[in-house]
């Protein structure tokens, strides 16, 4: 139940956004940097290659300020891992995951223009994954979320999640 889209976006949109923000990168830190190396690991060059022009839309529009589009760019990036990742498990936290980076930035939790090193790092994950190269994309995924999750460790303690600003 707790992994329900519409009760996590219900969530999102109540005074509990901080805590599901961070019960869902707290996910995230366990899921994705797995699903970033088994991508690397196991998916076909051909499936690897799909990567690299997600990234690089990400930079596009993320630079331009453009965040619908980048939000679409950043559920397709993290959708394509999951899924590539092999695992039906991983892959079942699709729509999870997604709802999540939705969420954020239909609710404005997202800065004007995502942060310089969390587009560079969804790059490294995408070159790492590319090259099959899984313990690089293990660790620059692993980065992404740990930008995420130091936002909650540098926060004032406020229950809105409204300085979450990273990927």
């Amino acid at each position: 139940m707790v992994l329900d889209v519409r009760l996590i976006d219900w969530r999102l949109r109540s005074t509990k956004r901080r805590e599901q923000l961070l019960s869902l990168t707290q996910l995230r830190m366990a899921i994705e940097p797995a699903a970033a190396e088994y991508s690397a690991r196991r998916a076909s060059p051909e499936d690897r290659a799909q990567i690299l022009p997600i990234s690089a839309e990400l930079r596009r529009t993320g630079e331009a300020g453009d965040l619908t589009t980048f939000m679409r760019h950043d559920i397709a990036f993290h959708r394509l891992l999951l899924q590539l990742s092999g695992n039906e498990m991983f892959a079942a936290l699709s729509d999870v995951v997604s709802i999540v980076l939705q969420g954020r930035t239909e609710l404005g939790l997202m800065p004007e223009k995502p942060k310089p090193v969390a587009l560079a790092l969804h790059e490294q994950v995408a070159r790492a994954v590319y090259h099959g190269d899984a313990d690089q994309a293990r660790t620059a995924m692993f980065g992404i979320l740990d930008e995420v999750r130091e936002v909650f460790d540098s926060s004032s303690g406020g229950s809105d999640g409204a300085s979450e600003n990273s990927n």
